[in-house]
């Protein structure tokens, strides 16, 4: 019987679609049975946000991809695993009517329907008339998601109706569907008014209440980063945060106080609730966005929903969550996560999950923050908020501040900042310049600033002024008393920001308990105290956490100026509360001292040291002392410093620069620009520009790939002949220079100031620019021992140039170079005129003091001739000790002509090395040419896999495989997945489908054939054991695909195989059995006295024809071995059995059933079909010679109601007790008396049974 077997063993990409249109919403479940990365997982889900089918499929493909074994015994483990069935039955009639009436539900529409609107499972439950105790049961079950409380249901539903299940069924799910939507409908309408609220009503300026505007109007892009491997790289739009496809489905969105986190939540509700095009969240059907300082002590998210943007809607929490749970289109900001109450509780709130990923797996959740959270997922894609650059600045003014005033009008705005340098910096805080440029635009006697300090008193003031204005008529001078005695609220803020969990906010009573109740209205009319409800009632916050470190800042500055005790800071850290120390450093001169020296004790204090100077206008010969101690020390300007930071060291370095205090070094940390220069300048990528420094002594430039040639490298000595007292100009490993530069474009003053221009390389070897001879030198001073080189295919032509002159140099000065390592750069040709030939063109001459040649290179394929070749160059290397080529998939020939080998290798016994399978190293015995084990003797090789995905390793995995047969190394398995051509052999070897011959090993000990569509005839199978005779040690041969049904004739299996008694195993059969070909009479039988048995097999008429064709192979072979099969169903295929009864014909498909000696159950299924007495009689003649059948079913036929003729076939049934049943199209339940012939209704099961 010829076939091809569906798969069993390897999985098709149909098989992966067909599965995952029936489990989908279980993906996640069946993922992690299947051991795919959570951070995959999260990957998978947020590129298909809205198709949970592609989630399984994508997830599967993955699987299939990476995993080990991916075989379709895998995946039914992982299902069993899941207690997932997902057995599909054709449950149309013939005469194509409906069969909602009398089907039951199978496991596929279980999970469909738990998959759909898994969340309102209690409703669905309701609709099934399931008590609620037992929906509480089922609520009360730990760890489970809504599609498993669905799917409970569903289970407990069918354990108890007596109805027709999937009539009922449909009809509670539409009902449910009906309710959804109604509740969607509710949800989203109560939101987007709950949002609108909020983003109608901005504030730009917290005290004009009376002008509020829509987002909106006010909105601005600022710029946006995102941290990909280690890097911040820019992105173009705010939309790119929730459309980057790199992201996970958490997002982490930081940013420093001011920057707009908070502004940005507001405007992807604006875009939801408005309907923006082209919005990232247009289509997304639920937004849900959480202040979450207003969350303290809520354990459900649910809940706070409810509390804080559905209050005034009738809906209850439970339906909140169904909806959310239900819906395929759900997303989540979480802003301020900085400010969250719960933040370091150890309380398993929802949150927390949230944030730790143990909650809304599969939900795209963005969280806002200054700084990263104690407890997160790792996997969380990380992005920054950079601020307002100038663009952004003037749209905003344009846009929100002079509206139809004209560009006279922009220009103020622009001019008053321009007079405000020292405001610059501050002004990229969205926040700052908002305030800033309002005020500028609406005071006429708007003035200049010489610190942040001073802007923010003035600010302040401003808040005062206005609302005195507005109320002449009440009680100024109290009002007075607040502006100017407010030491209450300042140690309110600090005793706030100093606790180890800050406290952002208080409660009313609180606060009214520590100002008084006059001073706590005051604030808050004056709009720097803001009420806000939150979960237990109503509190009182800081406008901004800005205004808050202000108050707290007085409160500091006293404390500083009296009797000093730093343990106050111990949890006051300058990274998160850098205005707290820049403004008491304003404040107060006396605590600025203090805080200085409290800060430069500190990890990276130097920095904030530098932004507290700038904050003081008063003792100039103290601040001088502080600028001479800074500058002592290196002054760093690095990529990971903020431009603020940045701006702050170049004003430091212009102090010292116009005092003449000497600055020691300035180290430029991976933050030049690609330009380098413009105008005389070092440009950085912050776009700030560097100018001379006349006191600077040193400069030191370190980059990532920092490319700087020729003419780039002219403007940085340009840019060091302007830095009137720069003695040494150093350049670190990462950056990349030109081989020299021409005498004539070096300024002629470098050379006589004798300035040391230095290149470190980063392996040992410093470089010094001779700028007489304008060309590279190594001092004496500076030689190393030995050298290390590295060569890489990504290098540039320029990189590997270097390398070559540096083990020229090497050879030239007598340096060992104890290592050269080449990965991936040779060329084709591998030598030319006995040089090594790099891929970029390059000629690599012989080295005389290298020690180590090592070669890397996926794919490399070095035939003999080439192989000559690099041994003829390793003899010219005169030191050279070994040649080792490292890297599985290097195409390394088996033997090498020893007569082709040059003699002062053997006689210098130079080590030729390839590293191999599983730690496996060889070495080229240089008398023989062949390959030998290095090594104690002992190596083995695990298992040698050739797989049909990859058949560019075939090649390199059979060289292997001769390599250690002629070796005499063991090999453990050779394993060839799906790779077998379908002549199955050639020549005494094994032919694959990519054309390669496998031959004979032998050391190998097993060998492993799988294929699905490998028909292995009589014939074939016949060879193929006459190959594994060929294989000396060979102990087993297992194979998992379609094996001769009939017996091996004995005589053609060799007496090797026999005397050796090697194992021929069929593996993972039908119903996951395993035989064993006895080899003396060919036959297969089931391996060892084990209780083998075949659960239920299903012929389908839906099944290919192929895998039916398959079954009954298995079948047939599992009753030959006797096997017990429990029970066949044959589903629609409208059985006819021969004169004899010694087969059953499926119609509809040419095949036909043989006897079954071991089957136990016979069910046959024809919903529609008319069945005479011949037909009847001829499949209980069938039963009959099946002689283990005890119950035969027939369901949903019309049949004769008596069989007669028969009376011979009913006996034997009769004498094995073989009980016959049929479940007539009525659903009414007969068993035939095989007495009399006649069909009887069973009275001991009246209730309509189900098939399982």
């Amino acid at each position: 019987m010829s076939g091809k077997r569906k798969k069993e063993s390897a999985v098709s990409d149909d098989d992966l679609r067909d599965l995952s249109s029936k489990i989908a919403g279980l993906w996640r479940f069946l993922g992690r049975e299947l051991k795919i990365p959570q951070q995959t997982l999260d990957r998978i889900g947020s590129n298909n946000p809205e198709d949970v089918t592609a989630k399984c499929y994508q997830s599967l493909l993955y699987w299939r991809k990476n995993s080990a074994n991916p075989s379709k015994e895998v995946l039914e483990d992982a299902r069993r695993a899941m207690n997932i069935d997902t057995e599909e039955r054709s449950d149309s009639s013939s005469d194509g009517q409906g069969d909602h009436n009398v089907h039951p539900v199978t496991e596929q529409q279980r999970l469909a329907s738990s998959s759909e609107k898994a969340g309102m499972w209690r409703y669905l439950g309701k609709e099934l008339h399931i008590p609620k105790s037992v929906l509480d049961n089922i609520d009360m079950k730990p760890s489970r998601e809504a599609v498993n409380r669905c799917h409970d249901v569903l289970c407990q539903w069918e354990q108890t109706t007596s109805e027709p299940p999937r009539l009922v069924l449909k009809q509670a799910q539409q009902k449910v569907n009906e309710i959804y939507t109604e509740l969607e409908k509710k949800l989203t309408a109560a939101l987007k008014m709950t949002y609108r609220k909020q983003y109608d009503a901005i504030q730009p300026i917290p005290y004009i209440r009376d002008r509020l505007y829509r987002i909106d109007r006010i909105f601005v892009e600022g710029g946006v980063k995102v941290l990909v491997a280690g890097s911040w790289e820019r992105l173009t739009s705010y939309q790119d945060i929730l459309t980057d496809k790199r992201a996970t489905l958490l997002r982490v969105i930081e940013g420093d106080p001011g920057y707009g986190k908070s502004t940005l939540a507001l405007e992807f509700a604006y875009d939801w609730g408005e309907g923006v095009k082209g919005s990232p969240v247009e289509n997304v059907r639920i937004l849900i966005i959480l202040r979450l300082r207003q969350l303290g002590g809520v354990q459900s998210i649910y809940q706070a929903i409810k509390w804080f943007l559905l209050s005034e809607e009738n809906v209850q929490v439970s339906d909140i969550k169904a909806v959310i749970e239900s819906c395929h289109s759900v997303k989540i900001i979480l802003d301020g996560h900085d400010e969250y109450p719960d933040r370091d509780s150890e309380d398993q709130s929802d949150i927390r999950k949230i944030v730790m990923r143990e909650m809304f797996q599969d939900l795209n959740v963005s969280l806002t923050t200054r700084y990263l959270p104690k407890h997160y997922d790792q996997s969380a894609r990380r992005y920054k908020l950079t601020g307002f650059d100038d663009r952004a600045r003037d749209e905003y003014i344009h846009k929100a501040v002079v509206g139809d005033a004209g560009e006279q009008a922009v220009r103020r705005v622009k001019q008053k900042l321009k007079d405000n340098p020292i405001l610059s910096d501050l002004c990229d805080v969205p926040l700052i310049f908002v305030m800033f440029a309002h005020m500028a635009h609406e005071k006429k006697d708007f003035r200049k600033f010489k610190s942040v300090t001073e802007f923010f008193r003035y600010m302040i003031q401003c808040f005062h002024h206005h609302l005195l204005s507005k109320m002449r008529d009440t009680n100024v001078g109290q009002m007075r008393r607040f502006e100017n005695d407010h030491a209450s609220l300042d140690q309110m803020a600090f005793d706030g920001l100093s606790k180890e969990h800050q406290q952002l906010s208080w409660s009313v009573e609180e606060v009214r308990r520590q100002l008084g109740d006059d001073c706590c209205e005051y604030y808050v009319r004056l709009g720097i105290l803001i009420k806000e409800e939150v979960a237990s009632g109503v509190e009182i916050r800081f406008y901004h956490k800005l205004f808050c470190e202000w108050f707290a800042a007085h409160h500091l500055a006293r404390l500083s100026a009296g009797v000093w005790d730093p343990s106050v800071l111990e949890y006051v850290h300058p990274y998160d509360l850098q205005y707290l120390y820049r403004f008491t450093c304003g404040l107060s001169q006396d605590s600025s001292e203090r805080l200085i020296n409290y800060l430069r004790k500190l990890p990276g204090g130097d920095k904030f040291t530098i932004l507290c100077l700038l904050e003081q206008t008063g003792d100039h010969d103290k601040f001088m002392d502080v600028v001479r101690d800074l500058c002592r020390e290196t002054l760093e300007i690095s990529n990971d410093d903020n431009k603020l930071m940045q701006r702050s060291t170049l004003q430091l370095l212009e102090i010292a620069s116009s005092r003449s205090v000497p600055t020691v070094c300035l180290h430029l940390d991976r933050c030049l620009s690609e330009a380098i220069t413009t105008g005389g300048n070092l440009l950085l990528n912050s776009g700030l520009h560097v100018p001379p420094f006349s006191t600077l002594e040193t400069i030191e430039i370190t980059g990532k790939g920092l490319n700087i040639p020729e003419e780039k490298m002219v403007g940085v000595l340009a840019y060091a002949d302007k830095c009137d007292e720069l003695k040494e100009l150093k350049f670190n490993d990462g950056c990349l220079l030109p081989l020299t530069v021409p005498a004539a474009r070096i300024p002629s003053s470098l050379k006589t100031r004798n300035i040391g221009v230095r290149y470190d390389r980063g392996h040992g070897l410093v470089y010094r620019f001779d700028l007489g001879a304008d060309q590279w030198v190594v001092p004496e001073s500076n030689i190393p021992r030995s050298l290390n080189v590295t060569m890489k295919a990504e290098d540039s032509q320029l990189e590997q140039q270097w390398c070559v002159q540096e083990l020229n140099l090497a050879s030239a000065a007598g340096i060992p170079t104890s290592c050269l390592r080449i990965d991936g750069c040779l060329s084709e040709g591998f030598t030319a005129g006995g040089n090594l030939l790099l891929n970029s063109g390059l000629h690599m001459p012989p080295s005389s003091t290298l020690e180590t040649i090592e070669i890397t290179g996926e794919g490399l394929d070095i035939p003999e001739e080439k192989m000559i070749g690099l041994l003829a160059f390793t003899e010219k290397c005169e030191r050279l000790k070994k040649l080792t080529f490292k890297w599985e998939q290097l195409l390394i020939p088996v033997s090498v002509p020893a007569g082709k080998i040059p003699p002062s290798l053997k006689a210098r016994n130079i080590g030729v090395l390839l590293h191999s399978l599983d730690d496996l190293v060889y070495r080229l015995n240089l008398i023989k040419g062949k390959w030998v084990e290095h090594g104690s003797g002992a190596a083995e090789i695990g298992v040698i896999g050739l797989r049909s995905v990859n058949q560019d390793g075939h090649e390199w995995s059979i060289r292997e495989l001769t390599r250690a047969s002629a070796a005499g190394i063991p090999i453990s398995c050779l394993h060839l997945d799906r790779c077998v051509s379908e002549a199955v052999t050639a020549s005494g070897n094994i032919l694959l489908n990519s054309g390669l011959h496998v031959p004979p090993s032998s050391t190998l000990e097993k060998i492993e054939i799988t294929g699905e569509d490998l028909d292995i005839s009589e014939q074939k199978m016949t060879e193929l054991l006459a190959y594994a005779g060929e294989c000396e040690r060979l102990e087993k041969l297992t194979l998992q695909c379609l094996l001769p049904l009939s017996a091996i004739p004995a005589e053609q299996i060799p007496p090797s195989l026999k005397t050796r008694n090697i194992e021929v195993l069929l593996l993972h059969s039908l119903g996951g059995l395993d035989y064993n070909l006895k080899l003396i009479e060919g036959k297969w039988v089931k391996p060892g006295p084990g209780t083998a048995r075949i659960g239920r097999i299903d012929l389908y008429s839906s099944n290919l024809q192929d895998e039916n064709e398959w079954r009954i192979r298995e079948l047939t072979r599992a009753s030959t071995a006797g096997i017990p099969i429990a029970r066949v169903d044959i589903d629609h295929c409208s059985p006819v059995a021969d004169q004899s009864g010694s087969s059953l014909a499926l119609s509809r498909s040419q095949l036909s059933l043989p006897i079954l000696s071991t089957l136990q159950e016979l069910r046959i299924v024809d919903e529609g079909r008319r069945m005479d007495n011949t037909e009847v009689v001829g499949i209980l003649s069938y039963t009959a010679h099946c002689t283990a059948v005890k119950d035969l079913w027939f369901w949903y036929q019309t049949l004769p109601d008596r069989v007669h003729g028969a009376e011979s076939t009913l006996s034997t049934l009769r004498s094995r007790n073989v009980s016959v049943t049929w479940q007539d199209p009525r659903l009414t339940t007969k068993y035939l008396n095989l007495s009399t012939g006649q069909w009887e209704l069973d009275r001991r099961r009246r209730k309509v049974c189900l098939i399982s």
